[in-house]
């Protein structure tokens, strides 16, 4: 069968640019044991199964696994739903339930920043270092690099590697972001990839927001 997969850009930058690609699937019309082949298959660095709209119910895959929690696919699909006329306040996703705020184009998700993958933080002395790295010397595991653009201003130049999940550069990382968030106890404007922008705010002790622009892109449809 052909299946239509929509698809957006989560995080762009302030004029429309960048922004990472999120494949979504209606959940109903693929199987559990074929779920993680379609997301491999498809080659977004994530994909999201709505499996009830309506409460906003998601599975998230990678192309090598499932995920409890990610931040591009959750923001992501809040604004997909938001436009297909399901404006829920609160995504369920298996790590729990996600609360979400809306202003605009600009969506964000709250969650607990002990989720998501675990990274390995390298801070680069500049900006022009983190941009200069190449994503061939990191074949393993999740790395996440980092430099400040604007240390009291709290924009940060970043970069992240995650072969273990079958992405050789993630271009917006949002669980990764709230992870940097609870580690630096700050709000911060995160500057990811080609240019995608990423904002976080701080709720001690152990969570955060990140949310971003997001904007749709020209939907597909896959084969299986």
């Amino acid at each position: 069968m052909n299946l239509p997969v929509e698809v957006v850009r989560v995080f762009a930058d302030p004029d429309g640019r960048f922004g990472n690609p999120l494949g979504i699937v209606d959940g109903r019309l693929v199987g559990e044991s074929d779920r993680q082949r379609v997301a491999a298959e498809l080659g977004y660095s994530e994909t999201v199964y709505v499996d009830d709209a309506a409460t906003g119910t998601l599975r998230i895959y990678t192309a090598t696994r499932e995920m409890a929690f990610a931040g591009h696919p959750t923001v992501g699909a809040a604004a997909w739903l938001h436009t297909h006329g399901h404006p829920v306040d609160t995504l369920q996703v298996p790590a729990g339930p996600i609360p979400v705020t809306r202003s605009g184009d600009f969506f964000a998700v709250r969650a607990d920043t002990t989720w998501g993958s675990p990274w390995d933080w390298r801070q680069l002395a500049t900006p022009e270092d983190v941009l200069a790295a190449d994503p061939s010397s990191y074949s393993a595991g999740h790395t996440f690099l980092w430099s400040w653009q604007d240390e009291p201003a709290g924009i940060i130049r970043a970069r992240a590697f995650a072969p273990a999940m079958g992405v050789v550069e993630d271009e917006a990382t949002g669980s990764a972001v709230t992870q940097l968030t609870a580690r630096l106890t700050r709000d911060l404007l995160v500057i990811q990839g080609t240019g995608s922008h990423l904002r976080t705010t701080w709720h001690p002790p152990t969570h955060a927001t990140v949310g971003g622009r997001v904007l749709p892109a020209d939907p597909r449809t896959h084969t299986i």
